[in-house]
């Protein structure tokens, strides 16, 4: 969507979200703009109907929080809005999260199956209907992918539940797994047919054809169909029946900076943000994963990365990163031995560093800024300075210090140094977190205006190498994982040294979870993926901080492999039955 489509967008939307409201748990009036002989007339009218399923697509609760779930997964630490999942210590059928991701994917569903039923008989082309119909599939698709994965089968609705009429009696039990999968993919081989390769730079941000072979591609990975998955992320990396245009952006950090209509051809399908202040539309990430220094942040860092992360990391040369190279001792050592190494004295007004110590600020910042460049794209890393903003919200310089505060004072955000109001000595995000005020474009804190990926190619690659990969061809799979790498300078798999050679099958799975961890932090995908290959167990450790203290507990549990059905849904509709141990 460009500045038109948004603009458009924000003048439908109360009317299209008063008629489409979910079925499935959402209180419901029927529209009395959007139903009978008053709507579903015109061509106008179809439009303002899809714009009605890309806000319910784009809600907070839908795929609004998308960048949150990594702190489900190993590489994030954080305290909202996913604590009980990724602590797994109250995890359960109440979860209010687990309750509002149900709701609104269901939104999403029955905002989809209006417009498919109502469309279908629309006296507007064939062509505007195949459209709305294509990307209403899509949509829907993708809300049944998403349970599919979290609950695994649940009721499945189509276009033949009229929520002004079962509201009421909507009580189907749960379908089968392998049913929600084909009709997802019956419901993605249907928007290929009917999405256009592209739309005219006004509908920027819609469903296209790319982006149903994308996620049909995805939803075969994961359920294991390697041919299939690769017959389809062929089809768009390598353009063989249509020239879909997709290409990796030549800058990795440019490409989660992308503003004020912005776009880059790696975009697969995003969500489009404009203005950074009060008009148009924008998710709201700096909440969560800013620092206090960030646009006057009240509470920030919810959501840090994690020291599992940042020491995945490789070498510049491809290398494996080891503490102990930079400083003896420091893996094994403990807290104080690698606070000693690593804290500096602050004045008590946080203004400027009083002491080194015993710190070597410089080589500190080498065990960083001399690995695979996402590292320090994607995290603020100790010593390094960021653009922040002073009370007013003007431009200001910040320093991420480690204090040692029996030495001096500690950091304070209103100064000149980076500080987490949770305490902890942890890192802090780079990646999506807007520098300075964008020269006057950003003045919400609650509004980033950055566009934000669901599908992009850079994942697409990885996803096409892994299967590869699985179906034997690991030549080809070092091929799309050198494409990734070559963007951020890095050197490729099976290039010379004996550090980057590729063994075996099982090395370079191992190599594409690793790159994927790499590539695709900050965006929401680690969670699942996890989970699919069967890690998610063994990736459960306590969260610890910069020095190995420890911050909060984690614990898991075999059914923590599949989301309770939250409780409420089950009061409603007697026929559902609870997820095995909940």
């Amino acid at each position: 969507m460009t500045h038109n489509f948004k603009l458009k967008y924000l003048a439908g939307i109360t009317l299209a979200a008063a008629a489409l409201c979910s079925c499935e748990s959402l209180d419901y009036t029927p529209g009395d703009q959007m139903s009978g002989q008053n709507f579903w007339q015109t061509e106008d009218h179809a439009r303002q109907a899809a714009i009605g399923m890309y806000a319910a697509m784009k809600s907070t609760w839908c795929f609004g929080l998308e960048f949150t779930f990594d702190m489900c997964s190993d590489l994030a630490d954080g305290t909202s809005p996913w604590a009980d999942i990724s602590r797994g210590t109250s995890f359960a059928s109440n979860s209010s999260g687990v309750q509002n991701h149900w709701q609104y994917l269901y939104e999403l569903v029955h905002r989809s199956n209006t417009v498919i039923r109502n469309v279908a008989t629309m006296p507007i082309s064939a062509t505007t209907i195949d459209r709305v119909t294509g990307e209403a599939k899509f949509l829907r698709a993708m809300a049944y992918f998403r349970m599919l994965n979290c609950w695994g089968g649940v009721p499945y609705y189509d276009e033949s539940c009229d929520i002004n009429e079962q509201f009421a009696h909507l009580d189907a039990p749960r379908s089968s797994a392998e049913e929600i999968r084909q009709h997802i993919i019956d419901d993605l081989t249907e928007a290929i047919a009917k999405l256009p390769v592209s739309w005219d730079a006004e509908n920027l941000g819609r469903a296209t054809k790319g982006a149903a072979y994308a996620l049909r591609g995805k939803v075969y990975l994961f359920d294991r169909q390697w041919d299939k998955a690769i017959a389809d992320f062929e089809e768009i990396v390598y353009n063989k029946s249509e020239n879909y245009g997709y290409s990796l952006h030549p800058d990795y950090n440019e490409l989660f900076r992308l503003y004020n209509g912005s776009h880059s051809p790696e975009m697969i399908f995003s969500i489009q943000s404009i203005d950074g202040n009060t008009a148009g539309y924008a998710l709201d990430i700096v909440s969560y994963f800013g620092n206090k220094s960030t646009m006057r942040l009240i509470a920030g860092n919810a959501i840090v990365p994690s020291t599992t992360l940042v020491d995945m990391y490789e070498n510049l040369d491809g290398s494996p990163f080891d503490w102990d190279d930079m400083f003896p001792g420091f893996n094994n050592g403990g807290s104080d031995l690698r606070k000693s190494y690593m804290r500096v004295a602050i004045d008590q007004a946080s203004t400027m560093v009083t002491s080194t110590l015993d710190c070597d600020t410089s080589k500190v910042m080498d065990a960083y800024r001399l690995r695979d460049p996402r590292l320090c794209l994607n995290v603020i890393t100790p010593y390094s300075h960021y653009l922040g903003t002073d009370a007013g919200s003007n431009p200001m310089d910040k320093q991420f210090v480690l204090a040692d505060p029996s030495k001096g004072g500690a950091p304070m955000e209103a100064m000149a140094f980076i500080r987490n109001s949770e305490g902890w000595n942890s890192y802090f995000w780079r990646k999506w977190i807007p520098t300075g005020n964008l020269d006057g474009y950003w003045g919400e804190y609650n509004r980033t205006p950055y566009e934000f990926p669901l599908l992009r190619l850079g994942d697409v690659l990885l996803m096409l190498a892994e299967a590869y990969n699985e179906s034997g061809a690991t030549d080809k799979a070092i091929v799309e994982v050198n494409k990734v790498r070559a963007r951020v300078g890095m050197p490729g798999l099976d290039s010379g040294p004996a550090w980057l050679a590729v063994g075996s099958k099982e090395e370079m799975a191992e190599r594409i979870r690793r790159e994927r961890a790499f590539e695709l932090a900050g965006e929401g995908q680690r969670y699942w993926d996890l989970r699919r290959w069967g890690l998610l167990e063994e990736s459960v450790k306590d969260a610890t901080d910069i020095f190995g203290d420890l911050m909060y507990t984690r614990s898991y549990q075999p059914r923590h492999e599949l989301w309770p059905i939250p409780l409420v849904e089950m009061e409603r509709n007697l026929n559902l039955t609870q997820n095995p141990g909940w």
